[in-house]
């Protein structure tokens, strides 16, 4: 378990995260949605922003507060695999619209 304050937060925004991403898994194989309606896309940025937090919240309590648990750890993990995704998805809009 996390020591501080900043590792609780982190926490808690991995488990927003993991929420937010079986949702948006439900959402589109159980409810039907179509790619690219508006409930997929909310629910997908709300997970994104929560793991880039986590990652931030995670980096600042292992670097600053010396907090090495699990938790804060995974978090790190798992939002920096979330920024590098995103900037995947933005260099690949922005090669797409310079070819097109």
């Amino acid at each position: 378990m996390p020591k501080t304050k900043l590792g609780i937060w982190a926490g808690g925004l991995l488990a927003a995260f993991l929420a937010f991403l079986i949702s948006l898994i439900l959402l589109f194989q159980l409810a039907g949605y179509k790619a690219g309606s508006p409930q997929l896309i909310i629910v997908g940025i709300c997970a994104s922003v929560s793991g880039i937090a986590a990652f931030i919240t995670g980096i600042v309590s292992l670097i600053k507060f010396k907090d090495r648990s699990f938790v804060v750890i995974l978090a790190t993990i798992i939002g920096s695999i979330v920024i590098l995704i995103s900037i995947m998805e933005a260099v690949e809009a922005i090669a797409s619209r310079l070819t097109h």
